[in-house]
């Protein structure tokens, strides 16, 4: 291996992993960066695969938590209720997500303007809902009630277009429903887990005739790399958020836009 063919999936694995749980887009990072570094695989093996690493971090941070609710639900109604929470909560995405799959990838993927401009209407909605969204009523990501999370599902149907962010999408949704800052990223770790594995199983499953997995060495450093700054991420969130709120993920996501679209109108 050379040291391009290891650099390159270390930032890209680093740029999920940092990506993935913030209200900033992932996808969108990984296009635009893919797009200006010139790295693209086929099928998008790297950048579906590398997905999974930071899903793992976050299955091993919450695992005993979940496993804990898991051994309860038939005895206990509130872990039965959350389980059905997050999983109505899913259910938008996937339907319209296999319904709409060939466009998202063959249209919307492969725009990076419209990538770019989603940042940054996306951060000015982020900017503009961190200030005024109403009083919380919830702060328990565990116990919303249904009808609330399965709003906050269909939020996150707007995360088909790459570059609003899934995680951003989800806790716009939530602050808007009365859920408090901490509990709305938490809730959207809750979801992140079938939607995203359910989102790789599937594309991989489309993509299987052109699937490039001669670069193994490659999708596991990005694997790696993804696991261990995702990891640190959820770790660090909940705590920034409720002290902080979710200004600074609105400005990085203008930012990051502006350059995108400067940079695009550039090279022409």
């Amino acid at each position: 291996m050379t040291g391009e063919t290891i650099l390159l999936p270390l930032l890209l694995g680093l740029l999920e992993g940092l990506t993935e749980f913030i209200p900033v887009s992932s996808t969108g990072h990984l296009l635009l960066a893919g797009h200006f570094l010139g790295f693209e695989s086929a099928g998008k093996t790297f950048e579906v695969v590398i997905q999974l690493g930071a899903v793992l971090a976050l299955l091993t941070i919450y695992f005993g938590r979940l496993w804990g609710v898991l051994r309860a639900a038939p005895r206990d109604a509130q872990s039965r209720r959350f389980i059905a929470a997050v999983l109505i909560a899913f259910l938008p995405a996937a339907v319209i997500g296999v319904l709409a799959h060939d466009i998202i990838k063959t249209v919307l993927f492969e725009t990076p303007a419209l990538i770019a401009t989603m940042l940054v209407l996306g951060g000015v909605v982020l900017l503009f809902v961190d200030r005024m969204a109403p009083a919380p009523r919830h702060d328990d990501a565990m116990r919303l009630p249904i009808p609330t999370a399965l709003t906050i599902g269909f939020f996150q149907v707007l995360a088909m277009v790459p570059g609003v962010s899934r995680s951003g999408a989800t806790i716009v949704g939530a602050l808007l429903m009365g859920v408090n800052k901490r509990a709305a990223a938490e809730f959207s770790f809750f979801l992140s887990m079938p939607t995203m594995a359910g989102a790789v199983a599937y594309d991989l499953f489309q993509n299987r005739a052109v699937l490039d997995l001669s670069a193994i060495h490659e999708i596991a450093i990005g694997f790696a790399m993804a696991f261990v700054a995702g990891a640190v991420v959820v770790k660090w969130l909940l705590g920034y958020v409720s002290r902080h709120g979710y200004a600074l993920f609105g400005w990085w996501r203008i930012v990051i836009g502006g350059i995108a679209l400067a940079g695009l109108f550039l090279v022409g």
